[in-house]
């Protein structure tokens, strides 16, 4: 299945000169959304690990249904003040100013192997600052999922030498 065709392009979203891919037309198939999941498993099935890890909102959807298939723990992390018991934290830059993320202080523990999963890997700044976050609690980055890269922004000059795999490349 061509999941290309279920990405919509969205031109100066959320501002002139974006070009934002929407992925809810995937979403709402059934179809689409499975194929997609089942596509992302494949990707990373030789990969040892013992959690996935997303960012919110939409990096949650791929990394629930995964770790739900794989039979592996979840680890959200969210923007400041999101999360109920206490967090560690990291900030970073991005092209347009900071952002800061968090996640619960006893979410990782020392040794264990993470897949950090997104929906589109842009800039690579957000995952570059969560593999940070993960490798500073004691966790290893197993490697980086993603259904959509937008090479154009090489966002892999910025993750370093992690593995990096993807479905569709733009």
């Amino acid at each position: 299945m061509d999941l290309k065709k279920w990405i919509r392009d969205i031109p100066d979203f959320p501002v002139r000169g974006i070009i934002f891919r929407d992925i809810t037309p995937l979403l709402k198939d059934p179809e689409a959304f499975r194929e997609a999941i089942n596509m992302m498993k494949e990707k990373v099935s030789d990969i040892k690990i013992d959690l996935l890890v997303a960012p919110e909102a939409r990096g949650f959807i791929f990394a629930a249904a995964l770790a739900y298939d794989m039979k592996k723990g979840f680890v959200p992390i969210r923007k400041p003040g999101k999360l109920p018991y206490k967090t560690v934290s990291i900030e970073y830059d991005l092209e347009y100013g900071k952002a800061e993320l968090h996640m619960h202080e006893d979410a990782i523990r020392q040794g264990d192997k993470v897949l950090i999963v997104d929906d589109v890997l842009a800039t690579g700044g957000t995952v570059s600052a969560i593999a940070k976050l993960v490798e500073e609690q004691g966790g290893v980055v197993a490697g980086i999922l993603a259904l959509a890269e937008l090479s154009y922004l090489n966002p892999r000059t910025r993750i370093g030498n992690y593995r990096v795999e993807t479905l569709i490349v733009y």
